[in-house]
């Protein structure tokens, strides 16, 4: 369907930088082998005082990109099954590392959970702007951005965002601006397209996906998971236009969810 041109994309972001750190290391190190002790310990003088080239960005190694990947998406379905307490142990033999890897990409557990989250929050506006500018109707590209989010864990992850977790990082704000106009967009596409009822807000979609795709307490969230795309169905089904039933209450804003307490 045609639809507003998607959200120019911001500038890199340290949170979703999948490059590794270390290429300052790699040089050094060619630099020593390269000719003598002498030579090598001058040259790495040299090179420690030299300004660096106008314009050149170190480009990031290969190796350490899939490394950092790996690791958010390791810690990710972690988080999934255990918490953000999960194991950093668990975490680096799913992403099939080292633990040193992991400390060298994300040194403390703040780091890895900030991390994952923006992770998992862009991943999920990207889906919200693809889904409404490929599928044919506002409905169909609501349908596929909601079990898409879902897929993304994006309900696992709220409990991440309580106590202890920086909710006024500059790069976090910046990941759900994005986040809430492309989901906006979505919800607005729909009703003025007369296919979702009218009496829903952004915030009742965002709840609902939420309390949906969470695992529940105490309970194998994989052998679950068959049970999420089949209720989020359910409730899509239920947001159609025309209403068949009048909602109590008033719709939910994303306003009314950032001033929810916080535990």
């Amino acid at each position: 369907m045609k639809s507003p041109a998607r959200t120019p994309a911001a500038a890199p972001r340290a949170a979703v930088d999948l490059a590794g750190a270390g290429a300052g290391a790699a040089s050094g190190a060619g630099v020593a082998s390269g000719a003598g002790a002498g030579a090598g310990a001058a040259a790495g003088a040299c090179a420690a005082t030299a300004p660096a080239a106008p314009g050149r960005v170190p480009k990031p190694r290969a190796d350490a990109v899939r490394n950092r990947e790996r690791i958010l998406v390791a810690a990710r379905e972690a988080f999934v099954e255990f918490g953000s307490e999960a194991p950093f142990d668990e975490i680096a033999r799913r992403a099939g590392i080292g633990n040193a890897t992991l400390y060298r990409h994300f040194p403390d557990r703040a780091a890895l959970v900030h991390h994952v989250v923006l992770y998992v929050m862009d991943r999920v506006t990207a889906l919200a702007e693809d889904a409404l500018a490929e599928e044919p109707d506002a409905f169909a590209a609501l349908c596929r951005f909601t079990h898409g989010a879902a897929a993304e864990r994006i309900g696992a992850l709220c409990p991440m965002l309580a106590a202890g977790f920086d909710h006024e990082h500059p790069e976090l704000l910046a990941a759900r601006a994005a986040l809430e106009t492309a989901v906006e967009r979505l919800v607005d596409a729909g009703q003025s397209g007369g296919l979702l009822r009218p009496d829903i807000g952004v915030g009742d979609l965002m709840v609902a996906l939420s309390q949906l795709s969470r695992p529940l307490p105490g309970i194998d969230c994989l052998g679950v998971e068959r049970f999420v795309h089949r209720h989020l169905q359910l409730f899509l089904d239920g947001l159609r236009a025309p209403a068949r039933s009048e909602l109590p209450g008033a719709a939910a804003t994303l306003d009314d969810l950032r001033r929810m307490p916080r535990h």
